[in-house]
């Protein structure tokens, strides 16, 4: 699947030259080759980052494994997980460092959630029988990663007010019900390609508690100004971080773990770790960085604005597109685009709000995928592509509607 794929974005990106080129614009293939080596540059840079926070993490996982912190946490969804994951034996290790990780996701602690979403990969890996094919457990994992419902995306909200909103949290809610539609569809996608069964008590139930929980957030949140949220968001996931920290290293000691030794043990495999992702971080960001380059995405935006003109179609979205047409290649690049879309046409106008909620609401697919698979060796990820842009393309839609509903 991830040979086609990548096979793929260079004969497209090749075609978008050849265009470029008859269109009398040289310069295409200077920025093409510029592409090459910058996305080199950006595999070892993000790899090399990655190596401290990875070591931090995998060496404190390691100390809250031993201490059974984590087994303790991992007791709180394993009800649910273990039916969405049924391959998974009941008390496995990976249903801690899974729980560990959408924790981090929702919270929106992007330092902790890479981390511990590679060593909730690793063991799932270790019930893998056919190492370059992913399993289901892993699949699911990756698209509940590629979709996960971020409570407070506070860094939105901080660049909306930098580009002179005036209520930058007003996006909250259509960002949260996006985001909910994106892992709503990527749950079920998956569950149809993997035949899971949904309609249990201990589903619907984990279900009904997770909407009340969001939609009594939503309220209480209704009530804070802008600034309060932020506060709290940050105090909150701060917090949070800081009692899994010592909660791990002080039942460690207690229990007569030798910490220091364990740590470094679990620190010497993340640092490994963060080398051997760089190979398959370069060829992801090889592909997407010509598919930038070529134009080959431009293209693909007036399409779809001829396309909604021609059905006489409101095309005031588009405007927003390239956010949501750029977050699952490149976060940086959606950024990017979110920050022009809000500098081109003011951070309060639709296409403003719209690129914003596109930025809180989807995730970096390509990037999770190449991340996650290639920290265990996967090369057939299957369905988990597909599933995880249906997750995308869900939670894009909802994005628009939910837009044009709450601002017209």
């Amino acid at each position: 699947m991830l040979n086609r794929i990548w096979y793929f974005f260079f004969v497209t990106a090749l075609f978008a030259i050849c265009i470029q080129l008859f269109n009398g614009n040289l310069e295409v293939l200077s920025a093409s080759v510029t592409a090459l080596f910058s996305s080199a540059k950006l595999a070892a840079e993000i790899a090399l980052g990655l190596i401290g926070v990875l070591s931090l993490w995998m060496g404190l996982m390691r100390v809250g494994e031993k201490a059974g912190v984590v087994s303790v946490f991992s007791r709180i969804f394993e009800p649910l997980l273990s039916r969405l994951m049924p391959e998974v034996p009941r008390g496995h290790p990976a249903y801690g460092s899974v729980t560990m990780n959408l924790t981090a996701n929702v919270l929106g602690l992007d330092n902790a959630a890479t981390p511990l979403g590679l060593k909730a990969m690793q063991d799932l890996q270790t019930l893998n029988p056919n190492k370059t094919v992913a399993t289901n457990a892993q699949i699911l994992f990756l698209v509940l990663n590629t979709s996960s419902v971020t409570l407070v995306p506070v860094t939105v909200f901080l660049y909306r007010a930098q580009q002179g909103a005036e209520a930058p949290a007003d996006i909250f809610l259509p960002i949260l019900l996006a985001t909910s539609a994106s892992t709503i569809v990527g749950v079920l996608v998956v569950a149809l390609f993997q035949r899971l069964s949904l309609l249990n008590a201990v589903v619907m139930g984990y279900g009904a508690l997770i909407f009340g929980s969001i939609t009594a957030l939503v309220f209480y949140l209704g009530t804070l100004t802008t600034t309060a949220i932020g506060t709290l968001s940050t105090a909150m996931g701060n917090g949070i971080l800081l009692i899994l920290v010592f909660s791990f290293i002080l039942v460690a000691g207690m229990r007569k773990v030798a910490v220091y030794d364990e740590f470094i043990e679990g620190a010497k495999e993340g640092f490994a770790q963060s080398i051997k992702l760089i190979p398959y971080l370069l060829a992801m960001l090889l592909a997407i960085g010509l598919l930038r380059a070529s134009g080959a995405l431009d293209y693909l935006l007036h399409l779809i604005s001829v396309i909604v003109s021609v059905v006489g179609g409101d095309t005031r979205f588009v405007d927003a597109l390239p956010t949501a047409i750029m977050k699952p290649f490149s976060g940086s690049g959606a950024r990017a685009m979110m920050l022009e879309t809000m500098e081109h046409h003011g951070a309060d106008s639709f296409a403003g709000r719209l690129a914003a909620v596109f930025q809180g609401s989807t995730e970096t697919t390509f990037y999770v995928l190449a991340v996650y698979f290639g920290a265990v060796g996967i090369r057939n990820g299957r369905h988990a592509l597909f599933c995880g842009l249906t997750a995308d393309l869900a939670g894009i839609i909802a994005a628009i509607l939910v837009c044009y509903q709450f601002y017209g």
